[in-house]
């Protein structure tokens, strides 16, 4: 068991393990600390400082995702401190310096945590009269990122997602001060199977899918989870969908399976549903030839041919092959029928067999 500590977060007490974060154990009582850099998969860093919180006994503000609890530590959010508030104010202000607030083009609009935190903790007008920077947009970072460097506000989320959870340190920081940028290393591209999560950890619109830019908004989007059907694994998956299209694949958290990331494959695959060659209706043969079909045509023919067998040679004479990339439910539906309805126990499900 671990050591236990107490302390008090805006003047309520709650009992947390020993090196808990403060911003953790602020969640544990409902209490939200805005934050752009800190993200529970990742290494605390504290680069974007807008989590400042005020500790009794500091001199200083302190970045409540890089300090851990000690006990009797009394601590004041933005909430009960009008110098920690104060200060995220300052921050959100100076992160927009430069930012292009292109929100009603960009896709992370709607979204965006930068926007949501701007509107609920920011100063509500910019004092900043002078011009902003600019850069040719977009970057491509690979095939399926773009960059728009104007956007980033150094947060670090994407270099520390390639490091340390991919193990591709392929991606950096540039340049200091106001040119700060993400760059890649000229004799090593940023190549990597899992790029798309960079731009789903990304709290602002500066990394892009190319596959979903400009595709859709928001609040236009309908999503159901579902299993990532391209390698066993099964990482669970959020298909969101506009205009009865599907346009991107976002990773869900689960944590016995794959802790919100998802490879390129998974994320990016799901195109395949648009290819020109794929069968997009069921089919039955007429006259020596393969004709679309409606498909209660379609599964009375399946279930007349089915039946015509077990009329003649009975249920062993029927073999059901489920598809290997299936999920549990859809080898529980299909192993259902064969064994519960057709009663045959040839049942496989075998990859590239």
């Amino acid at each position: 068991m671990s050591e236990m500590v107490t302390l008090s977060v805006d003047g309520t007490e709650v009992t947390v393990p020993k090196g808990t974060l403060i911003i953790r154990a602020a969640e544990q009582l409902g209490i939200e600390i805005p934050r752009f850099c800190e993200h529970p998969l990742l290494e605390p860093i504290g680069a974007c400082r807008q989590c400042y919180v005020e500790v009794e006994g500091q001199k200083k503000l302190v970045t409540s995702c890089t300090t851990p609890v000690a006990a009797g530590m009394v601590v004041r959010t933005q909430n009960a401190s009008s110098e920690a508030a104060k200060a995220q104010v300052s921050n959100l202000e100076f992160l927009l310096l430069n930012h292009p607030l292109d929100c009603p083009i960009c896709d992370r609009g709607g979204e965006c945590p930068l926007q949501d935190q701007t509107v609920a903790f920011g100063p509500g007008e910019s004092r900043f009269v002078e011009e902003k920077r600019h850069y040719p947009k977009p970057i491509p970072l690979s095939d399926l990122v773009l960059l728009d460097r104007e956007r980033c506000i150094q947060c670090s989320r994407c270099t520390r997602f390639a490091d340390d959870i991919a193990g591709d340190p392929l991606i950096d920081f540039g340049e200091r001060g106001g040119q700060m940028q993400v760059i890649t290393y000229p004799d090593e591209p940023f190549v990597s199977y899992f790029s798309g999560n960079t731009v789903q950890v990304c709290p602002v619109g500066a990394l892009t899918a190319k596959p979903y830019r400009f595709k859709a908004r928001p609040w236009d989007l309908a999503g159901i989870e579902t299993s990532c059907q391209t390698c066993s694994v099964g990482c669970r998956g959020s298909v969101e969908s506009s205009s009865n299209r599907i346009v991107r694949m976002l990773g869900v958290d689960v944590e016995p399976v794959n802790h919100g990331w998802l490879c390129d494959k998974g994320r990016f695959g799901i195109e395949a549903v648009h290819a020109e060659d794929r069968v997009r209706a069921p089919m039955v043969r007429r006259d020596g030839e393969l004709v679309e079909c409606s498909w209660p045509e379609a599964l009375d023919a399946a279930a007349a041919g089915i039946q015509r067998s077990l009329d003649l040679h009975g249920a062993g004479s029927v073999a059901v092959l489920g598809g290997a990339r299936g999920t549990n439910e859809d080898a529980y539906a299909w192993a259902r029928l064969a064994k519960g309805v057709i009663r045959t126990d040839h049942v496989d499900a075998q990859l590239g067999d």
